[in-house]
Parts: structure tokens; sequence; C-alpha cells
């Protein structure tokens, strides 16, 4: 991952759906503006992403803004219909704002594009969170490979902000 410590976020256009079902496009840089944030979780209905990631930020979300964190951002290399969906299946209603990436610009962006092609997904994001304050990165936590979810899990990323 390029982005690092003290970075600001790129520019970059997320999309979603609204409460009318419309989709919307928002800049990353207005969601953060003012704002402390977390982000990352970034493979819809993948095994890990489903099981653990997603899940633990939505338990933890009380935690979360106990803490200071007035979002939390689920972004995945997916069109916002997908990103919708995901978040219904995960029961994230308004814990969690789900966003797509499909065009992987923000992932790209931000150096966190992986090839998965040899097992048919092509190219995706690799698994991480970021705690960003007002656009500027405080922390990130990369996972070395997308099947695992450690350093980035809710429980451990919380407990080291």
């Amino acid at each position: 991952m390029k982005i690092k410590i003290g970075d600001k976020l790129p520019s970059s256009e997320l999309f979603y759906l609204d409460q009318n079902n419309d989709v919307k496009k928002v800049n990353i840089l207005d969601i953060c503006k003012g704002k402390t944030i977390i982000l990352g979780m970034p493979g819809a209905f993948t095994k890990t992403c489903s099981a653990l990631h997603l899940p633990g930020y939505i338990k933890n979300y009380e935690l979360a803004t106990e803490k200071g964190i007035s979002k939390i951002l689920c972004i995945a290399v997916n069109d916002p219909n997908v990103m919708k969906a995901w978040g219904d299946n995960q029961n994230a209603g308004n814990k969690i704002f789900m966003a797509g990436d499909p065009y992987l610009k923000f992932t790209k962006a931000i150096g966190a594009e992986v090839d998965k092609s040899e097992k048919g997904l092509g190219i995706r994001s690799n698994r991480y969170t970021m705690l960003v304050e007002n656009g500027e990165v405080k922390k990130v936590e990369e996972e070395k490979e997308t099947a695992s979810c450690e350093l980035s899990a809710a429980d451990n990323f919380l407990k080291s902000i």
C-alpha cells in the first residue's frame, strides 16, 4: 500500500444507493470533511469479509462511536447494487456506509490493488482498515494476505486507537 500515516486521502468518487435505490456519486473527501472515520472492508460477499471483517465493525459500532468515530465507510471493488445488497445481507443498517469503487480509482490511488486473476476475481483490493481525520490518514493496517483478518479486524483496530 502506498498511502501512509500523515498522507491525505486522494480525491476519488465512490458510488452508493440512496434510500430510493438511486445510484449516487460522492467524493470520499466530502465524506471525510470535518469527520473522523474508519474505512476499509474491501470484499463484498467474500468469505473473510462477510464472516469477520464487516460483521466486526457492525458489532463494534457503539465502541467506535465512543472512540469519536463519526462514520464507518465500507469500500469494495464492486458496484453500488452489490454494496447495498451486501449491507442488507449483513444488517449493516445505518451503522456502515456501503460504497462501491467499481473502477478501482480509489483502490489504485492508495495502492491497495491486488491481482486475484488466478482465482477468477480479477483486480481487487487488499484487506485494510484506516483511521482518517478530516481526510488525513492517522492509522492504517493492511493484511499481508487477503484471506487474513487480524490487524484490520474491528476488535484489534479499535483497541489500538
